[in-house]
């Protein structure tokens, strides 16, 4: 069994070669494929100095183009999807692959622990909840988790991948539509919290457009 780990990131050239590292370190990974998604700093130079195979694009299209471009490179019978920011805990995506494994699922999700951070009201993670319930008839504690794995076999029931932070939403729901066994599996993972800070605000605001966009598109399409 082939795994193959993609990557997209935006200006992540501080944070992305720990990730790959970690990667790079799980015995079931065999390639790891990092998108550059037209980053300004060093993110392709620190991924190559890391390991990674890279695919550049030469100005930013978002996360679901990004996501495209590293699945159409990518040779493996499971993807796992991995956000650059991990750092060490990349090494818990063996949590991922295992059940997929094992015959156990078709597609799992990371669930991290509760955060020391207050870095929201809810909101966002509150409609995709609600989206994935009434869409797919599926309850998910994660939905909005950017870290998963599956079988190359369920690429065949995935819709568009948005361009944004609504791909994660869509993605399950296509998933559980098209009857794949989904596991969300509890991961020892953090990555960057953005606060209540006006950083914060504006990240949650574009998340909940992106996921917005995302249940419409599916919704228009029941």
């Amino acid at each position: 069994m082939r795994v193959s780990v993609l990557i997209p990131a935006f200006n992540e050239g501080d944070r992305i070669g720990p990730t790959i590292r970690a990667a790079r370190a799980v015995d079931e990974v065999s390639e790891i494929i990092v998108v550059d998604d037209g980053s300004a700093d060093d993110t392709e130079k620190q991924a190559r100095k890391a390991g990674a195979r890279v695919i550049r694009h030469s100005r930013n299209y978002g996360k679901g183009a990004a996501l495209y471009s590293a699945i159409g490179a990518s040779t493996g019978d499971v993807l796992v999807f991995l956000d650059a920011d991990v750092g060490e805990h990349a090494t818990e995506i063996v949590k991922l692959i295992t059940p997929i494994a094992q015959g156990r699922a078709d597609m799992t999700i990371a669930k991290f622990p509760a955060s020391d951070v207050k870095s929201g009201w809810g909101w966002v993670k509150g409609l995709a909840k609600k989206g994935i319930f009434h869409l797919a008839s599926l309850e998910v504690e994660a939905p909005l988790s950017g870290q998963r794995a599956l079988r190359r076999e369920v690429l065949s029931v995935l819709g568009s991948l948005s361009s944004g932070y609504g791909v994660e939403v869509g993605m399950t729901i296509d998933a559980a539509k098209g009857g794949y066994r989904i596991l969300e599996v509890p991961v020892e993972m953090k990555h960057r919290d953005y606060g209540r800070n006006w950083r914060g605000v504006l990240h949650r605001g574009r998340q909940f457009l992106h996921v917005a966009i995302a249940l419409a598109e599916r919704w228009a399409l029941r």
